[in-house]
């Protein structure tokens, strides 16, 4: 029986006095990565993917785009094979303060594109790269 496992998050970002800036986060094993986490009971992916932004970050946001979906699957303990879905938006911050929920991650990170791909590209998950360079792309950004 395998089992079905659907997260959502998504890229934020956000204009500042720098200009246009993204949001990375730290996780909780030192990588770089996205804010994302799994649906709860009733929500759509949508509503996921800005509860989880909110929860980790502190950032309130807006859905603008869908920018993929990834799909894996990994061995649990319990439930033995899950097929994972991991659904990802571009999100344009529209409040809220940042700050990083320390239970779940270590640092919330807000830089430039470039920066922000570079960073990207150091200690962090391969199938985040991706989700990164759609989400510049979308913002008409060439890294």
């Amino acid at each position: 029986m395998t089992h079905k496992e659907i997260s959502a998050g998504g890229v934020v970002y956000r204009q500042s006095s720098k200009g246009l800036e993204i949001q990375l986060i730290v996780d909780r094993y030192g990588k770089v990565s996205l804010p994302k986490g799994k649906m709860e009971a009733g929500e759509t992916v949508e509503e996921t993917a800005l509860r989880e932004i909110r929860e980790e970050t502190g950032i309130i946001g807006e859905v603008k785009a869908p920018i993929d979906v990834i799909r894996y699957t990994y061995q649990h303990p319990q439930h033995g094979r899950v097929d994972k879905e991991v659904h990802y938006f571009l999100v344009e911050q529209k409040g809220g303060e940042t700050k990083a929920q320390m239970e779940e991650i270590q640092a919330v990170e807000w830089h430039t594109p470039s920066a922000a791909w570079v960073r990207g590209t150091g200690h962090s998950y391969a199938n985040n790269l991706h989700i990164l360079r759609q989400a510049l792309s979308l913002l008409n950004i060439e890294v």
